[in-house]
């Protein structure tokens, strides 16, 4: 009901589609681990997404109908924006952002992979952004430089000499016989711009500020400061100061037998520069504002689900943990994901989440095999649409699962990263506040026991009706 007392429209269920791969394995193929992709991220625009991989590698990716000055093309062209033609992306560059190291003082390997990626600001046609991994941060600026080259020589550079003499004139190099050999004059080579071509350049690294593996960076909205975060410590760093930083959480006990529960993700909030969420393995989301003190020790609301009572397991612990947690574009809702559901909590209500989709209820039973092959550590991401009616996240046979979050709606799919996903339709309680739990067909169950492929990384466009995810070392777009 809306505020006038008239029934509110139900959005209907989403037809998805296949749009573009990048990156498809042939059948048979074996995938390298430095291939697979483990981070994704669109920028506030949604004209530009970026992928990291466990090689180290940022890889740039373009829309097609976009021009330089920011216009859609179809405008241009006069097209009906509101036709049903989807977006298209473009590879565009790649660049290696971080390489492996070894910390002598620890003899601590540290992994080139890329654990997150998040876009700044864009200014005067150069895209900016921050990677990670598990140690260091670095801001990158990539540009469109022109390429130049020399042109206009005397002689035919091509043309092999020897002793000075181009072989296809008889005609010495030296300056001191060119008169005698017919030639007019001197030509000063002289230097043009041809293509243009993606730079990266690194202009600030954040080294040397965590003891423990990096898990989360988030920017806030003042453009001046981002956050990282490990499992007991979260840092706020200034974008022009590399040197320092300022810590603003820390969990870590004074004696370590003492560890009940570690940080899993941080996010700013999306407009006030104050406030920032960080969830826990408990399952937990605290929600803290810098106002109140440096040392953020205390939050300002905490958001959990209450135990009831005897419900308690050896694994509740376990899949309880928070993998991943979103703002909404608004600010107001926080969606989280765990090893069993996504939840949606409302910032202004700290009773319990207003909406809880089931997305592995299937495998409750088999809890004890997935501990035993440690797929119930597994962290899966999560993410929203641009105008919060529906949240999606991935699983287990490269299927991720979309619910419709709107008052009322019963929306949930199932799809395959394939060229033809499979599209399940998935019966939902019709109101939200209660747990979505469905009635999923035999045929997901059985798909679903396969833990070899798992779809963890998945990002929803700001502004249109499209998921980018990534299958192993292929990223695979659907529209709607």
């Amino acid at each position: 009901m809306d505020g006038d007392g008239d029934v509110a429209m139900v959005p209907e269920g989403l037809d998805w589609k296949f749009s573009q791969v990048f990156g498809e394995r042939a059948a048979g193929e074996e995938v390298q681990e430095v291939d697979i992709i483990s981070a994704i991220e669109f920028d506030k625009t949604g004209d530009h997404l970026a992928t990291g991989d466990r090689g180290g590698r940022v890889v740039l990716f373009e829309r097609t109908d976009k021009v330089n000055d920011g216009i859609d093309r179809r405008v241009l062209e006069g097209m009906d924006c509101s036709s049903s033609r989807h977006l298209e992306f473009r590879y565009r560059t790649e660049f290696q952002s971080h390489e492996p190291e070894f910390d002598y003082l620890k003899s601590l390997e540290i992994e080139e992979k890329i654990n997150k990626i998040r876009w700044s600001q864009t200014t005067n046609g150069a895209m900016f952004l921050l990677s990670t991994n598990d140690k260091t941060v670095k801001f990158w600026k990539v540009q469109e430089k022109k390429i130049k080259k020399i042109c206009n020589f005397n002689v035919d550079p091509t043309k092999p000499t020897v002793n000075g003499y181009n072989l296809s004139s008889n005609v010495p190099m030296s300056s001191k016989s060119c008169s005698a050999n017919g030639i007019a004059s001197l030509r000063l080579p002289t230097v043009t711009s041809h293509e243009t071509s993606l730079l990266a350049r690194c202009r600030k690294t954040y080294a040397h500020a965590h003891d423990y593996h990096i898990n989360s960076i988030s920017n806030n909205s003042d453009g001046e400061t981002f956050i990282s975060a490990d499992d007991l410590r979260i840092n706020l760093w200034n974008m022009e100061i590399s040197s320092q930083c300022f810590n603003i959480v820390d969990m870590k006990p004074t004696n370590m037998e003492d560890l009940t529960e570690v940080i899993t993700s941080a996010e700013f909030h999306p407009s006030h520069c104050n406030m920032l969420a960080y969830s826990s393995s408990k399952g937990s989301i605290r929600l803290l504002d810098l106002r109140q003190s440096a040392l953020c020790d205390a939050h300002s609301k905490i958001f959990e689900e209450r135990e009831l009572p005897g419900s308690k397991t050896f694994f509740t612990d376990i899949i309880s943990s928070i993998s991943d947690i979103k703002f909404a574009k608004g600010g107001r809702y926080i969606l989280s994901r765990d090893y069993m559901t996504l939840k949606l909590w409302d910032i202004n209500m700290g009773s319990g989440p207003v909406a809880t989709f089931q997305v592995h209820e299937h495998l409750r039973p088999k809890l004890c095999d997935l501990y035993e092959n440690d797929a119930i550590f597994d962290k899966f991401e999560c993410c929203l649409s641009g105008d919060g009616q529906r949240v999606a996240t991935g699983s287990y046979s490269n299927m991720f699962r979309v619910f419709g979050c709107s008052e009322g709606s019963s929306e949930a799919t199932t799809l395959e990263a394939t060229k033809n996903p499979t599209r399940r339709q998935i019966q939902t309680p019709p109101r939200i506040g209660v747990s979505r739990r469905g009635s999923e067909s035999s045929d997901i169950n059985e798909n679903a026991s396969d833990l070899s492929t798992k779809l963890l990384h998945l990002a929803w466009h700001p502004n249109e009706n499209l998921i980018a995810c990534a299958a192993s070392n292929s990223l695979y777009m659907y529209y709607a």
